[in-house]
């Protein structure tokens, strides 16, 4: 088997859901080339609306050791939001390959864009953003937002709750590097916008269809608890699209963003990412 790049998984390192998965990402990608959109985060929504209807599944990830793992037909949240920058930045390189996307979505979801063991995926949001504004793939946008504030959190959820991953219930080595992980985010700024201005006028037009938001919550040791995307009615009004663990499918909410993040009392705002050119 041959590397996709010289730091890049191998075939061998890759697990997929069905034989259909490398099919239907060159059908997608296919699809955004003949779009014409060169704009990322019109790229996005486009390839969000595509995925609309896919079933929600959690932890398709997870396993006995660390997979790339491509599924376009089983989406949680997070992975969502991986396989959305993974289609819209193959698709800005001009490419039209799995592989290509193969190579884009193990940039996005492990450290240094390169997978090694269960410690390497960016598990926490605050992470994620961190490494890939570094690597030139995201940056975060919250600061720039009417009423941003920040708030400072320490986030170590993982670590103090290892019982709940079965990758570290019983092995110390790996709760160890965890732990070595969230050691950076003690007392961490985290920027944010709350809940009860995301109906300001200002605030909802500066939103930008395509944008990935992530729900800040306010469970000890966790800093965001779901991922989405923003899309807008022909009034400008934001909504969020997501893979729904209540709906268990990918859908747009039917609530508009306020009233959406109103429905949990333990969301306390967003966070907003963009893609970088």
């Amino acid at each position: 088997m041959t590397a996709l790049s010289c730091n890049a998984a191998s075939l061998r390192d890759m697990r997929f859901h069905c034989a259909e998965d490398t099919t239907r990402i060159d059908e997608l990608l296919t699809l955004g080339a003949a779009s014409g959109l060169t704009d990322a985060g019109a790229l996005v929504e486009f390839y969000g609306n595509q995925l609309l209807g896919t079933p929600y599944v959690a932890h398709t990830l997870e396993g006995e050791r660390e997979w790339l793992t491509i599924n376009i037909h089983e989406l949680d949240c997070v992975s969502l939001v991986e396989t959305l920058y993974a289609l819209a930045r193959t698709t800005l390189l001009g490419r039209t390959s799995w592989r290509d996307y193969a190579l884009r979505l193990e940039s996005v979801r492990y450290r240094g864009g390169v997978m090694g063991d269960y410690s390497s995926r960016l598990h926490y949001i605050s992470d994620w953003i961190v490494d890939n504004h570094s690597r030139g793939n995201l940056e975060e946008v919250t600061s720039e937002l009417p009423h941003a504030t920040v708030m400072t959190k320490t986030i170590n959820f993982m670590s103090a709750h290892s019982d709940l991953y079965p990758q570290l219930k019983n092995d110390s080595a790996m709760l160890a590097k965890i732990r070595n992980f969230e050691i950076g985010y003690r007392m961490h700024r985290i920027p944010f916008v709350k809940k009860s201005w995301t109906n300001d006028k200002s605030l909802k037009a500066a939103l930008q269809p395509g944008d990935f938001v992530g729900l800040v919550t306010s469970v000890e040791g966790l800093d965001v608890s779901h991922m989405g995307i923003i899309v807008k009615d022909e009034k400008g009004d934001a909504y969020v699209l997501d893979a729904s663990s209540v709906a268990m499918v990918v859908q747009v909410e039917t609530l508009p963003l306020r009233k959406y993040l109103e429905r949990s009392k333990k969301c306390l705002g967003i966070r907003v990412f963009r893609m970088m050119r």
